[in-house]
């Protein structure tokens, strides 16, 4: 369809400058004119231009006629691939709905990672009890687990407020 559109636009644009020509240059417009039949002159360029009027609009209404087919074909295309798009967000959106527990049911652990106490009773493990922390966590003035990661970049999220460099 592309390839039949630009024909029909260079076919257009070539009619066009044909055209500019043959009404700036008188010489070229008789000479033209001349290679028809043994009528008068007023009969031969009343001939020309009614032959040029007719070539014109054959050339505008296939310019036309393949313009709004392309732009149909387009639209269509845009909204099969808006269709894919919602398809594959739905499909998305019952992946996440089927990997999140339902409402009202309560987690082990918060968004922050910390151990919800609120809804759920911790038992603590032999080294928590005995008043030793594990080597994974970290307890924090509030005696609430934190996870300990190797890095210890202040610009992370998991380091507490206080050693966070200012934002500038």
């Amino acid at each position: 369809m592309l390839a039949l559109k630009r024909i029909v636009t260079v076919a257009v644009m070539v009619y066009l400058l044909l055209a500019v020509l043959f009404v700036l240059a008188p010489a070229v417009r008789t000479s033209v004119m001349g290679m028809g039949d043994g009528l008068s002159a007023l009969e031969q360029e009343r001939s020309f231009y009614y032959t040029m009027f007719l070539i014109g609009a054959g050339l505008l209404a296939l310019h036309l006629i393949t313009e709004n087919l392309d732009s149909v074909l387009l639209r269509r295309s845009v909204s099969q691939h808006e269709n894919k798009i919602n398809e594959l967000k739905a499909k998305l959106y019952d992946q996440q709905q089927r990997a999140v527990p339902p409402v009202g049911v309560p987690s082990a652990r918060t968004i922050d990672g910390r151990v919800n106490t609120e809804h759920t009773t911790v038992h603590p493990t032999q080294s928590q009890a005995a008043g030793t922390a594990s080597l994974t966590e970290n307890r924090t003035a509030d005696h609430l687990p934190q996870p300990t990661f190797p890095q210890s970049d202040p610009s992370l999220t998991n380091t507490p407020p206080a050693e966070r460099p200012p934002l500038a």
